[in-house]
């Protein structure tokens, strides 16, 4: 039997093996292993952190933004916050290949934005050293260059962010403007957020409110 013939069909194993696992971690590491995302339990997190916050009603239209019919996505509701720079958190699953997975939108009102406006979607790359399973040796943001240079320039969230780069949160989070709607999407992974990783995205948001 040729070797050639047969390493194929173990690579593919291999990373078939390798993805499970990926996906098997971080959904539990998500605090959603085995069930759903639960607006009522991020909520009282929420409540139990001492940020103010309400359930708003079923069918509130906030839970619309970005949820276009081809991408798989829907909306579990909508929680008011009393923050001054986010509006409201949207929970969201979408169901793909793989499974569903959760995430988290804070709505930032962004009265500046418009069609003829519209600044570009920006991301968090968190940097390891070694690549890929190494620790956590810096952070960069990329994608709408004036909002990406004010956040790389702001040395006490960066600081905030790498302290927050454990446990649950893995430094993913995406900037995704709504010019349609006059708001801005900080997306991250589904888990609650705690009080020092709330601060620093409350501060990402008094940011994109002055754009």
């Amino acid at each position: 039997m040729e070797w050639t013939s047969v390493i194929g069909p173990l690579i593919a194993i291999a990373v078939v093996v390798i993805m499970r696992v990926i996906l098997g971690k971080k959904k539990k590491e998500g605090g959603v292993e085995g069930g759903i995302a639960s607006k009522e339990e991020f909520y009282e997190h929420l409540r139990a952190a001492r940020i103010e916050a309400s359930l708003a009603d079923a069918g509130d239209s906030r839970g619309e933004m970005g949820l276009g019919r081809a991408s798989g996505q829907k909306s579990e509701g909508i929680i008011k916050l009393e923050d001054r720079h986010i509006d409201s958190i949207n929970i969201v699953n979408m169901t793909g290949q793989f499974g569903t997975s959760y995430f988290v939108d804070y709505l930032v009102k962004s009265p500046n934005i418009s069609m003829g406006r519209a600044p570009k979607k920006t991301r968090l790359t968190v940097k390891k050293s070694p690549p890929v399973l190494g620790k956590v040796a810096g952070i960069r943001w990329s994608g709408d260059k004036s909002l990406a240079q004010t956040l790389n320039l702001d040395y006490s969230l960066e600081d905030k962010l790498l302290r927050s780069v454990q446990g649950n949160f893995q430094g993913n989070v995406w900037i995704f403007p709504e010019p349609k709607h006059g708001y801005t999407r900080i997306r991250t992974d589904y888990f609650p957020p705690s009080a020092e990783l709330f601060g620093a995205i409350s501060i990402i948001a008094r940011y994109i409110r002055s754009w």
